[in-house]
């Protein structure tokens, strides 16, 4: 366990979950490099990842509380986006494992980025997504502008930035935003479910379909073209192809290890 974190692996599915209750996973800097190196290191030894925040909330946004206050080895607010809270979101966007956002309460500010940033969003039904930087006079930051007008489109990403009001989830997944909304209290065993279906498939092929969804969005298409090639290339060397091919041909379930 690292503070505030809290990590568990189990069946090759590693759970990380924000656990600053009292400010509803709010991030720091600090957390944010933490949170980057735990996913680095679950990428690494396991073939799915959850991450998900603890108690009443996903994640409440950057930490605003004693923002004046430094410490030894404190990352400088100013420099805190090229430091820590960038990085991170490059090190989601380049895991090479599938990565499972499991949305309980609010995931606002850089929380909203990360929980869009998950190849697979489970949302709880009171769950909601917030833009609150209008109220505080910033920006949207995280490549939340990217991913918002790559998802729901230019007017309903400015209605979400310039409004900074609350998204629930049902409308949410309306917009496209997220995969799934389920009971509050069946946002992990869902996430759990489809992580554990995830980890027993081909994390190879899987890891390669990750990178070229997150190219599209930057690419031309003769240029994906390209991408799906060498992504099929290393596909087809792998050996998880011949036993794919092999349990077709037997009619039976492929056993991908």
């Amino acid at each position: 366990m690292t503070d505030g974190l809290k990590i568990e692996t189990s069946q090759g599915v590693t759970t990380i979950a924000l656990d600053d209750p009292k400010t509803l996973n709010a991030l720091t800097p600090q957390l944010a490099v933490s949170l980057r190196k735990a996913l680095e290191n679950s990428a690494q030894s396991s073939r799915a990842i959850i991450l998900t925040g603890s108690s009443r909330a996903f994640c409440s946004g950057a930490n605003l509380q004693n923002r004046t206050t430094t410490k030894p080895g404190d990352i400088d607010a100013g420099s805190a986006l090229d430091q820590a809270y960038n990085p991170l979101m490059m090190a989601i966007r380049n895991l090479d494992v599938p990565l499972i956002t499991a949305i309980n309460g609010p995931a606002a500010g850089i929380g909203a980025s990360i929980a869009m940033a998950g190849d697979i969003i489970i949302a709880g039904e009171s769950s909601y997504f917030l833009e609150a930087f209008c109220h505080i006079g910033l920006v949207p930051d995280g490549g939340a502008t990217w991913m918002l007008v790559r998802n729901v489109g230019c007017v309903r990403a400015a209605e979400m930035a310039l409004l900074g009001e609350k998204i629930f989830a049902p409308q949410a997944f309306d917009w496209g935003m997220i995969t799934r909304v389920v009971k509050d209290d069946t946002v992990m065993s869902t996430a759990q479910d489809l992580a554990n279906r995830l980890a027993n498939g081909p994390t190879h092929a899987l890891g390669l379909m990750r990178q070229l969804l997150w190219a599209a969005g930057d690419t031309s298409f003769s240029e994906q073209l390209d991408a799906e090639r060498d992504a099929q290339a290393s596909a087809g060397k792998h050996p998880h192809f011949a036993e794919g091919v092999s349990a077709f041909l037997e009619k039976r379930k492929a056993n991908f290890k």
